[in-house]
């Protein structure tokens, strides 16, 4: 019932993102789409393009006086540096002399890949729509997203946990002031001690010619019980999200609440136990689980960890081999970040959104958002009477 499709290159004229499935009548602000592309391209270690591009998206359609029509809702977003790229990059024409062909895969990228996969003989055919510029449609659609769950009383936010081998360790007592602590962090993390040294980190590997990795945690607060399914596995909520991270650019591991910590405990240190109060209902005190239990949201926060390699543009580059005359070079380089671990855990919050509105949807259908706010209610009170 819900999908999206984004297309556009790096270096082209704009990116672009089309989201079916949405009920009507949705208000959609613009400007919360800006703030969370603002927040994507924050954080200590990013590289020269963050200081080129200014995100701003432009809604062509599916919107009527900040209102959904039910119908495909178009967003795109120009790339400013498009007009030092108009020559090398243009649509139609033979390429001019300037337009010198990448001959030199970067080890880590889709490159090689990418050229073998498509048969190129330039690599920027590949590393155009593989850059991680492209995650500027992703957040998009997950602030879309965001705004699908506001109504419902589901938020979503994000800290870093771990920085070049740095982790965090001192958190504060409750999930809302993790987050309002990450967010006044330059590397998202919401421990200042941990913090301080993650910059020092970062600032040793940018001297260096060298790049970090990091992992970081998104949590979603307010999921109502009975989102994905144990029925079918490819319907199950952790699987999706696991997935939905994973397609991010540079994510190499994901984790749903204990994640890997949970195969080296005994059961009795795993499992959530489960009360019951007259007033709240059932209760846990623990939530080892991230919030699924069986593929399916079981009313706590959920809990995801993604582990994101370190950048592999290096401006002390590894070796590699020319695509044309198979000589050893020294890989070519790319404007490049330090660490993206805080802009990467702003792109994973856009697409736990993303999967949390998607099974939400198949939960609550409906045409129109009173459609949807009253499957709602009646489900949520079903659940209570439980």
């Amino acid at each position: 019932m819900l999908r999206f499709l984004t297309a556009g290159e790096s270096h082209g004229p704009e990116l672009t993102a089309i989201v079916e499935g949405l009920p009507s009548r949705l208000p959609i602000r613009s400007a919360l789409i800006d703030e969370q592309l603002r927040r994507r391209q924050q954080g200590h270690g990013r590289g020269g393009r963050m200081r080129i591009e200014s995100d701003r998206v432009e809604i062509t359609s599916g919107l009527r006086f900040g209102l959904t029509l039910g119908t495909p809702l178009t967003m795109r977003i120009r790339n400013r540096d498009w007009e030092n790229w108009k020559t090398k990059m243009a649509v139609e024409g033979d390429p001019p002399p300037e337009a010198k062909p990448v001959t030199k895969p970067r080890p880590g990228h889709a490159d090689l890949a990418g050229v073998l996969k498509y048969n190129h003989d330039d690599v920027r055919n590949v590393l155009e729509r593989s850059s991680a510029r492209n995650t500027a449609t992703l957040v998009a659609v997950g602030s879309v997203a965001r705004q699908l769950l506001a109504p419902f009383g589901i938020r979503i936010f994000s800290h870093v946990v771990e920085i070049g081998g740095v982790e965090a360790k001192k958190f504060p007592k409750t999930l809302e002031q993790i987050a309002d602590a990450a967010e006044l962090s330059t590397v998202r993390c919401a421990d200042p001690e941990a913090a301080e040294k993650m910059v020092e980190a970062i600032d040793q590997a940018r001297r260096e010619g060298n790049t970090l990795g990091g992992v970081f945690e998104v949590v979603a607060l307010g999921v109502p019980p009975g989102l994905g399914s144990y029925a079918h596995p490819d319907r199950r909520l952790d699987g999706r999200l696991a997935g939905a991270l994973m397609s991010i650019q540079a994510i190499k591991g994901v984790e749903v609440g204990l994640g890997f910590t949970a195969a080296r405990l005994p059961g009795s240190e795993v499992h959530d136990e489960i009360g019951y109060d007259p007033e709240k209902g059932y209760t846990r005190d623990t939530n080892h689980a991230g919030g699924i239990e069986g593929g399916v949201s079981n009313g706590q926060p959920v809990v995801v960890r993604a582990a994101m390699k370190p950048i592999p543009t290096l401006y002390k580059p590894l070796r590699s081999v020319d695509i044309h005359s198979k000589e050893s070079f020294q890989a070519s380089v790319e404007r490049s970040d330090t660490c993206a671990v805080p802009a990467a855990a702003v792109v994973g919050e856009a697409m736990t959104a993303w999967v949390l509105a998607l099974c939400f949807r198949e939960k609550f259908s409906g045409d129109s958002l009173e459609e949807v706010k009253a499957q709602y209610r009646a489900y949520m009170e079903m659940v209570s009477r439980r």
